[in-house]
């Protein structure tokens, strides 16, 4: 691991951040947490934590020793000074002389000791960084460090290692006993360099920012280099492969199995879902391919914080073969079953020993391993699938490495249950309100396009995660990044029976399967009925009907899989019912969507597959462009704007009303067979 320390971009640094009133040590905290988050073998998603002891100026003008230590809620790998609150010192220094604090005493001096009382909560470890003397202190979670103490003698493996270069202290839950327990062994050796903490991370501290940041990166290589020797005289496979099968069903027929059995009933046809994250490099292939995955895999995380993120142990399935692919399903609900039984046989065990009992949390994994394919993180969003999947690939490359040396141990059982229970997550639970769409997954097809765009804005705002599919690659990229990182842009030409297979076989790679559709692709044609020409219409009917049931088709085989319903949302239009002179071509197959609608809710209602249409009229998009409103208004004698607010409010309809009435559809889970009509109103084409 090599220092990337830059004395030019510390310089600039402390320069742009004067100009903020940002005094040098500050500056320079951002700097190396900075280079410390933004290395995952060091720090992953709001891991670790860095201090520095400075001077700073209070709202009466008095001049204050603080320490600016990691808030809660930051990651060091884009940290801000806003992000390392400071605290009044000398209180937090009186606290030493105490025998005990609780959690809940020790976040609360905290607080009434910030200088900003706006500002987030300091790190629980703020202690064990005040009670060290140093000025700037560095803590990570290195996953070469975490190789080496995670085994059934890693205090003799750490001495053996660094000698007296640090001190060590045994595992103790962080908090204040831990700050008072690394206090001491420093103070038993004060010339080291840093500190170990058994199967929990590595500090590093100096005088200046330079010196922290190098030390550890000094005392984690090697850690490194050790784990190099130790692969070189042991070989490095050392994880033997399990016979399996010669074919293995595809990732995205499995991800919706996985998916739906995950899934939480909640009453009344409403389930909790959750959000996959696919992961199969070569490290995790060679993990999960492990003929002893079953002993080294439920041994316990790496470092204990992780258990809050992953849940102690992952879900293990059997390799799913493709010639039995529904007997891999069978054995999934099986598996999840005793998974569950085994966590609520965890919860128990621990809790009894509890003075004031804990609120069980759900018993559902976070990290799911399948042999020959790879694996699932999982999460209540994508961005948590993603983090979870992050630690698994962490976790695995620690794991993998401690079976390299010896033999892999985490904590114990109840270290880890008072980790994964500890008072201060618990006193979060219930504070969050997820969105009424969290959890769920949608694909909108057309999704370059006005209408397209509008509805997943909408979806987004709800909590949903969004796949856009779209003929014109690259306006369906642009839409998506523009609505951000969590939306999928695919190329896909909805006329195209292979091209939406495989759109949707991506959206369940990604996500993990698929929840809504909305089926909003289309396009218009014009002319007299009895002009029109065969091969007109034909293609119209391709797009504006045949499109959408297989596009149907391809959403009830997702859900069919997950087993948890789903909701298929029709694009039609008011020519459905009302058709307008010389719309014929556009309006026959609207028709006809109208009707696949009501027939999707008659086929598969019991099913809990929902099936609604959106009847909407004269919205600007690429299908109403301004030639052919234009053209239209012509067509009925009126001006343009007349043309466009032609209607009993008198007003117009845009693309975000039509996104409006697919939400509402998406929430209506006892509506089905429905037609919103969102025109502003003509009577002529309300339905009776």
């Amino acid at each position: 691991m090599d220092s990337r320390w830059s004395g030019r971009d510390a310089d600039s640094v402390i320069a742009r951040y004067a100009e903020r009133g940002v005094n040098r040590d500050l500056a320079l905290r951002v700097y190396t947490s900075r280079l410390l988050g933004q290395d995952p073998r060091l720090v992953l998603h709001g891991g670790g934590n860095t201090s520095v002891k400075t001077v700073a100026t209070d709202l009466l003008g008095d001049r204050v020793e603080v320490l600016c230590v990691k808030g809660s809620g930051w990651d060091m790998a884009a940290i801000e000074p806003a992000g390392l609150p400071a605290v009044r010192l000398a209180p937090l220094l009186r606290l030493r002389g105490r025998d005990a604090l609780s959690d809940e005493d020790m976040v609360n001096l905290q607080r009434l000791n910030l200088l900003d009382s706006a500002a987030p909560n300091p790190s629980v470890e703020t202690l064990l960084h005040a009670f060290l003397p140093h000025r700037f202190i560095d803590h990570t979670h290195a996953v070469a460090v975490l190789a080496v103490t995670d085994q059934p003698d890693g205090e003799a493996r750490i001495r053996d290692l660094y000698g007296d270069r640090v001190a060590v202290v045994p595992y103790i839950m962080p908090g204040f006993a831990l700050a008072k327990a690394a206090a001491a062994a420093y103070e038993a050796s004060p010339g080291v360099d840093g500190m170990i903490l058994l199967k929990h991370g590595i500090f590093s501290f100096g005088d200046d920012a330079r010196d922290a940041y190098e030390r550890m990166i000094a005392l984690v290589s090697r850690a490194e280099d050790y784990l190099s020797r130790g692969r070189l005289s042991r070989g490095e496979r050392t994880l033997v492969s399990a016979v399996l099968p010669e074919r293995l069903a595809a990732v995205a027929a499995v991800a919706p199995v996985v998916r739906g059995a995950l899934a939480l009933p909640e009453g009344a046809g409403a389930f909790r879902r959750w959000v996959l994250e696919f992961r199969n490099d070569a490290a995790v292939m060679g993990f999960i391919n492990g003929r002893d995955l079953a002993r080294y895999a439920q041994a316990g995380v790496a470092t204990p914080d992780h258990v809050i993120r992953t849940k102690g142990k992952p879900l293990l399935l059997a390799a799913p073969a493709a010639d039995d692919f529904a007997g891999f399903a069978a054995t999934v609900r099986t598996a999840l079953a005793d998974y569950h039984a085994a966590y609520q046989g965890y919860f128990a065990r621990n809790n009894a020993r509890q003075t004031v009992p804990k609120k069980p949390l759900d018993p559902v994994p976070r990290v799911v391993l399948v042999p020959g394919l790879g694996l699932f993180g999982v999460g209540k969003s994508a961005e948590e699938a993603s983090v979870a999947a992050d630690i698994a690939e962490a976790a695995i490359t620690t794991i993998t490495d401690a079976e390299v040396i010896g033999r892999f141990e985490s904590i114990g059982e109840a270290d880890l249950f008072d980790m994964e229970y500890w008072s201060l997550e618990q006193a979060k639970l219930g504070r969050a309100v997820e969105k009424p769409l969290a959890r769920q997954v949608v694909a909108i097809t057309g999704g370059a396009g006005a209408i397209g765009r509008a509805t997943a804005a909408a979806f987004l705002r709800e909590g949903a995660e969004v796949a856009l599919l779209d003929l014109d690659g690259a306006a369906v990229a642009a839409a998506a990044q523009g609505l951000g990182k969590r939306v999928l842009g695919l190329t896909c030409d909805v006329t195209d029976a292979a091209s939406v297979r495989a759109g949707f076989d991506r959206i369940c790679q990604r996500f993990g399967g698929l929840d809504i559709v909305v089926s909003n692709a289309g396009a218009a044609w014009q002319g007299k009925i009895g002009d029109l020409p065969d091969e007109l219409l034909r293609r119209s009917f391709e797009l504006n009907f045949f499109a959408h049931q297989t596009v149907a088709q391809n959403a009830v085989r997702v859900m069919r899989a997950q087993g948890t319903g789903g909701c298929l949302l029709f694009n039609v239009s008011k020519q459905a019912v009302n058709p307008g002179p010389d719309f014929g071509a556009y309006g026959l197959p609207k028709a006809a969507t109208l009707f696949l609608s009501r027939q999707y809710a008659l086929d598969h209602g019991g099913e809990g597959i929902r099936a609604n249409a959106v009847n909407a009229d004269r919205i600007r998009s690429g299908l109403l462009t301004e030639a052919m409103i234009a053209e239209r208004s012509r067509a009925r004698g009126l001006d343009e704007a007349g043309y466009m607010t032609g209607n009993l409010l008198g007003r117009e309809v845009t693309a975000e009303d039509v996104a409006q009435a697919f939400v509402h559809q998406a929430l209506a889970l006892k509506t089905t067979a429905g037609v919103t009509t969102v025109d502003g109103g003509n009577i002529a084409a309300a339905l009776r």
